[in-house]
């Protein structure tokens, strides 16, 4: 199928925010706390759809979308590494698993930002847990698999072809 840039960056936001709903959805209504990797996951989701939001206003020349899809490209690898370090820790066998530590707001009040961040990609016994799967896959291989399509979206804008205004998604 053959979109503009516009219309890949508005349905690359509209994926990012059903994907933060889905999160809201299982903390509030589900009530899955959750873990210090589950959140940076979410910064990276919120980050990439305000990529493709501002995108998608600024409806730029193709330099400009090659830029947003850049950042969308650099996000997406970001969350993407989050989502595979955190499916690791939930595979790992049960004696290597490390054991809880604090949670993120007592380590971000506690601790300077470098090694509170540091310390959550450490990964902790909290987010080795599996609280739900569907097709035998757990919310961070999900997220992975959606940072992969985001990746793949990115990849395109990035090395798009001057001369077509339109794209393939």
């Amino acid at each position: 199928m053959l979109f503009s840039s516009r219309t890949v960056f508005i349905l690359g936001f509209l994926f990012c925010l059903s994907m933060l709903s889905v999160a809201g959805y299982f903390q509030f209504v589900e009530h899955f706390e959750p873990c210090p990797l589950c959140i940076l996951q979410r910064v990276a989701i919120l980050i990439i759809g305000l990529v493709f939001l501002l995108a998608a206003i600024h409806d730029s020349t193709v330099v400009g979308v090659r830029v947003y899809g850049g950042l969308i490209t650099l996000f997406s690898l970001l969350g993407g590494s989050i989502s595979a370090w955190h499916v690791r820790l939930q595979n790992l066998p049960a004696d290597q698993v490390p054991s809880c530590g604090p949670g993120l707001n007592f380590m971000l009040d506690n601790f300077p930002l470098s090694e509170a961040i540091s310390m959550v990609l450490r990964g902790s016994g909290e987010c080795a847990e599996v609280l739900w799967t569907f097709i035998g896959l757990s919310i961070p291989a999900w997220t992975l698999i959606a940072f992969v399509a985001l990746l793949l979206v990115g990849l395109t804008q990035l090395f798009k072809k001057a001369s077509n205004e339109l794209t393939w998604i």
